[in-house]
């Protein structure tokens, strides 16, 4: 199916309207929510939004409901589906809070079933807004607009292609990473795919293929609320995927340039040795305080005595650490009678400690994390290697340390490879328990 009829199919999903109203008027009926101030009109169902930055658009999807009553958002990247609940409006504005970040998409009426407004990140150091907008769309849709009815089908994208990828910045810094882009099984021109780095991964990618005068492009892109990426590669010869060359765009001002080889083989260093103790270091000496009001956390207490004790560098701004904690918040409660205990450490965007503890406390709470959390510092890496000054340096959130049971550090690993990256979390999660159960034998 083309790109143009994909376009041309309607919505036959139910035309109900959610009415955002003013509170104070009343019980709000099953289509209403009383969230305060003007009303704001969102129709229920499929929405193609734009974030409008370095003279890009990066789209993404997104579908409006009612649950309970009261409206909400969810935003699609690929396969995720990430529920916003916490929908306000006052005046002619109405602002969509972006689950566990601290952001905001700010939005008003601009037409019939069209919204614009802006992406905000409350904690960013400097103001950070770009435009946004949204307008109703068919179901199934194309992400990118383009002609795409002559898409060719490749038979290593349609497995799944693997290839080794060097990303450059505009300092001329470069960095490896893996990317892993499939063609749908149907469609030719609907793309999905992500690309690791030693750092993480940039997680659910959607796109599809886009015929530009240049020729054809790989256009990829994202939105989970703390980051908006683009990915467009341009295939270095026409109907050929071995080489391809394109430009990385991230929110307001981040961009990179990126190459990609086709290598089923590609691979990034090994996560376990990019980092360690400083010499005649064994245990990790901590002290911080809990988010719980008055606690404080650290592993010589007696709670974490005899156990394992696995130790994550987070911060609630972090979609790699969310796709971590994701993992580990239910794992920890199926395991954690095994003696077996997780100690969280945020580093966030606020000096203030008890800023800093209400956002961890609303992660902690939308997560369902059920293990400790405490503030350790400033969200950046050299904060994370200064306050834990027994470790060679952090090169990343997440980073994740396991103790034994005399409180030595037998391993760190740097990153985590989230669930869209497939094998690859399967990969990790995979090796996560394979080294508890070896501590836990010991």
């Amino acid at each position: 199916m083309s790109l143009s009829s994909l376009f041309q199919k309607v919505f036959l999903g139910a035309g109900l309207t959610l009415l955002v109203a003013a509170c104070g008027t009343g019980s709000p009926s099953d289509n209403q929510a009383a969230t305060g101030g003007t009303a704001t009109l969102l129709t229920a169902g499929t929405w193609r939004g734009v974030l409008s930055a370095q003279g890009q658009e990066i789209p993404f999807l997104f579908d409006v409901a009612t649950d309970g009553g009261k409206p909400t958002v969810t935003l699609r990247n690929g396969e995720e589906r990430l529920k916003l609940d916490e929908i306000t409006t006052a005046g002619d504005s109405t602002t969509i809070r972006l689950g566990v970040f601290d952001a905001a998409l700010v939005v008003r009426a601009d037409g019939n079933d069209k919204l614009k407004g802006a992406w905000v990140k409350y904690d960013a150091k400097d103001p950070y807004r770009v435009p946004f907008s949204a307008a109703k769309a068919a179901y199934p849709t194309a992400l990118f607009v383009g002609d795409a009815k002559t898409a060719a089908t490749y038979g290593d994208m349609k497995k799944g292609a693997t290839f080794r990828v060097e990303f450059r910045g505009d300092d001329g810094e470069t960095y490896p990473a893996v990317g892993i882009i499939k063609q749908d099984t149907t469609n030719s021109a609907v793309l999905t795919g992500t690309f690791l780095t030693s750092t993480g991964d940039y997680r659910y990618l959607a796109g599809n293929l886009v015929n530009k005068p240049d020729g054809e492009h790989v256009m990829l892109s994202t939105f989970d609320g703390s980051h908006g990426f683009l990915f467009d590669g341009k295939l270095d010869k026409p109907g050929n995927i071995n080489n391809i060359k394109g430009n990385f765009y991230s929110g307001k001002s981040g961009h990179e340039t990126w190459t990609a080889v086709l290598d089923a083989n590609a691979k990034l260093p090994d996560a376990n040795a990019l980092t360690g103790m400083k010499p005649g270091q064994k245990c990790l000496d901590f002290k911080f305080p809990s988010i719980l009001e008055g606690g404080s956390i650290s592993p010589t207490d007696p709670k974490y005595k005899g156990k394992v004790v696995v130790v994550q560098i987070l911060g609630s701004w972090c979609p790699n650490c969310m796709d971590e904690t994701n993992f580990l918040a239910p794992w920890y409660e199926k395991n954690k009678q095994r003696g077996v205990e997780i100690i969280g450490l945020g580093y966030e965007r606020t000096p203030d400690q008890k800023l800093a503890s209400q956002k961890l406390l609303k992660m902690k709470q939308r997560l369902n994390v059920g293990y400790d959390l405490a503030v350790a510092g400033i969200a950046n890496k050299d904060s994370a290697s200064t306050s834990l000054p027994q470790l060679a340096k952090v090169l990343a959130f997440p980073t994740t340390i396991f103790l034994d049971k005399k409180g030595e550090v037998r391993k760190i690993h740097t990153g985590f490879s989230g669930p869209g990256t497939g094998k690859y979390y399967q990969q990790e999660t995979e090796e996560f328990e394979k080294t508890v159960a070896s501590l836990l034998a010991e």
